[in-house]
């Protein structure tokens, strides 16, 4: 569990920059819990402990990239076509005898090539007769259409590095050396509530004035696609006493709080006192559009990370605060979401010195190049903004207008998570 000074994240700075968070949040925050071994099968996800260096040459063994016939490349033919004697068939999974002199093996994809044989010809370049007979073309590299082994990987090679978060095609890499079971971090356990009075559960019955909270059921998703295993603590009224016990008691179990709304300003927004009360409280004023009010604060060792409550502001700022530091606590590599150049499609005016993220959806323009499209509508209450675009155009701090045809950087969503 993450046991932090209170002023850990102790900022001097009027306003503190997107880029600002990230650096202090790398900086301070250490990977937390131990670490386990779990089955190949079961390590998709997880953040990989320890370096794995390759057991044995990828491929293990010279094979043919074809179907063909293989030859010692000594005797490839240089003046005109020959002919030579058929030997084999060699299958992929069995083992060849030594060529003769003057012979071609035929041979089939991935199947070993002959231990004096290096080089394949494809079936299609080459001359069959009625006898057991293959005639050669010249003009043949010497080496084609032959892998040899370790042209994957070499015996020795780090393959993965602590740090990755691992993905499918990781986990093929691994089951090609034979690895049966993995070292892995063990998950961050995240506590998530949310907050408000005028929240009421799905399924239950909503009040007139009441909403169904959909940013706790978004935050849990998030984090468990970070691979965080989640407590939900479901929703805390308004009440700064109920608030503050339910952040001690999250902080004794996991290794960071997320809290949705409460953390503004207003006379109901009771996170920032109930931290205050139970702990240390830095309201980081961030410059970002859309979720200024942000707020980072310690309980009794743990870190806690208030996000607002408007659903837009809460994914935005999710991703570019409560991501990073749920990774660095995982003890996973700081990777930002991938940007991509794109032209953009649309016109837009910011304010200086703050970075800003606009929802826009992917389209291809009439040249063949792909532009972005911005979502029709502002407001960081419109989920359906979230669900109806790609991902965000991201502005930065010192940009202040954006004219249709410019080139501007776009994360796709699934990049984030």
């Amino acid at each position: 569990m993450a046991q932090l000074s209170d002023d850990c994240f102790a900022f001097g700075g009027p306003m503190m920059t997107v880029a600002e968070a990230k650096s202090l949040i790398r900086e301070r925050l250490r990977p937390v819990g131990g670490i386990e071994t779990v089955a190949l099968y079961e390590a998709d996800g997880r953040i990989l402990a320890e370096d794995i260096a390759a057991p044995l040459d990828l491929p293990p063994f010279a094979n043919s990239a074809v179907d063909g016939y293989a030859i010692d490349g000594a005797s490839i033919p240089t003046e005109s076509e020959a002919a030579f004697t058929v030997s084999g068939p060699v299958q992929a999974g069995t083992s060849p005898e030594r060529l003769d002199a003057g012979s071609a093996a035929r041979i089939f994809t991935g199947a070993p090539m002959p231990e004096n044989a290096d080089t394949v010809y494809m079936q299609e370049d080459v001359r069959l007769n009625a006898g057991n007979f293959v005639h050669l073309p010249v003009g043949l590299t010497r080496g084609s259409n032959a892998r040899p082994a370790g042209e994957d990987v070499a015996r020795g090679d780090t393959i993965l590095s602590a740090g990755r978060r691992l993905r499918p095609q990781d986990i093929a890499l691994t089951a090609a050396f034979g690895l049966t079971h993995l070292r892995v971090r063990t998950r961050v356990r995240v506590a998530i509530f949310s907050t408000g009075n005028e929240l009421v559960e799905p399924g239950e019955t909503r009040g007139r004035a009441q909403l169904f909270d959909s940013n706790r059921a978004m935050l849990m998703a998030m984090a468990r696609r970070l691979g965080a295993e989640v407590t939900d603590l479901g929703i805390l009224r308004d009440d700064r006493a109920t608030i503050a016990d339910a952040l001690v008691g999250a902080a004794r179990e996991h290794d960071i709080i997320l809290t949705s709304g409460g953390v503004s300003t207003g006379d109901a927004d009771f996170v920032k006192d109930a931290l205050q009360a139970t702990g240390s409280l830095v309201l980081w004023r961030i410059a970002i559009k859309p979720g200024r009010p942000v707020v980072m604060g310690v309980v009794a060792g743990t870190p806690l990370i208030g996000l607002p409550g408007n659903p837009v502001a809460s994914f935005v700022t999710f991703a570019h605060v409560a991501r990073p530091a749920i990774l660095a606590l995982a003890g996973g590599e700081a990777t930002a979401g991938l940007t991509l150049p794109v032209r953009a499609a649309f016109a837009y005016r910011k304010k200086k010195d703050r970075r800003e993220y606009v929802r826009a959806s992917i389209r291809t323009g009439s040249d063949g190049l792909p532009e972005a499209v911005k979502f029709p509508r502002e407001g960081a209450g419109l989920i359906s903004s979230l669900v109806g675009t790609d991902g965000l155009v991201e502005l930065p701090e010192e940009l202040r207008e954006v004219a249709a045809g410019d080139t501007v950087s776009f994360i796709p969503y699934d990049t984030l998570f």
